[in-house]
């Protein structure tokens, strides 16, 4: 049984993240959703003009009505900008699992902080909503993105043959990682035993 809270704000070391606001169009249009690199293997195109990204932004508002959306900004605490985004693409109820999604700035790449934000709302998704799997594709041909899923503990799971359309209307071949809860229970176990033994010894 799922305990849906919705879109709540999530603090990390580096990162803080919230819902977003129609506010966030100048940082989101120039940091990343009129940027042909960043959305080069993704599914949808740059947004070219502004209003487009306002538009987007204006229906996500109103989707945080529902308590089952997902949906963060990214911000990035050392200038304040929202750099990103982090969300549930797809969910199953019946299942518990969930598959997530995130793009940042180029300019913050390299930088660890997409495992942040990933770590962070795997956590939630496991703890706080109760999902039993937390998964994540990226297209075959970004395989910087896979580095940020291995990262999180998440194991590789195979590849997908024509699993997703990219922006450009073509198949593409996409790698699949997930992560259970049970990994991360018997991850902290581990750890909680290593303390022991240590205990133990002095």
């Amino acid at each position: 049984m799922l305990n849906h809270k919705g879109t709540l704000e999530i603090e990390t070391d580096r990162l803080v993240l919230r819902r977003f606001t129609v506010n966030d169009a100048e940082n989101m249009f120039n940091n990343w959703a009129n940027d042909s690199e960043v959305t080069k293997y993704l599914s949808w195109k740059p947004h070219g003009k502004i209003d487009t990204t306002k538009d987007i932004l204006n229906s996500w508002v109103q989707d945080y009505e529902s308590t089952n959306v997902y949906n963060w900004a990214i911000v990035y605490k050392n200038d304040g900008m929202v750099i990103g985004s982090i969300s549930v693409v797809e969910s199953s109820e019946e299942h518990q699992r969930c598959e997530i999604g995130y793009c940042i700035g180029k300019k913050y790449w390299s930088m660890g902080i997409s495992t942040e934000a990933l770590k962070a709302v795997i956590w939630y998704a496991l703890f706080d909503v109760g999902f039993n799997r937390v998964q994540a594709t990226h297209n075959k041909e970004n395989p910087a993105s896979g580095k940020v899923m291995l990262k999180t503990g998440m194991i590789y799971e195979g590849r997908l043959r024509d699993y997703r359309i990219n922006n450009k209307g073509q198949f593409v071949d996409c790698d699949m990682y997930a992560i259970l809860k049970n990994d991360i229970e018997q991850i902290l176990l581990l750890k909680q035993l290593r303390g022991l033994k240590g205990l133990a010894e002095r």
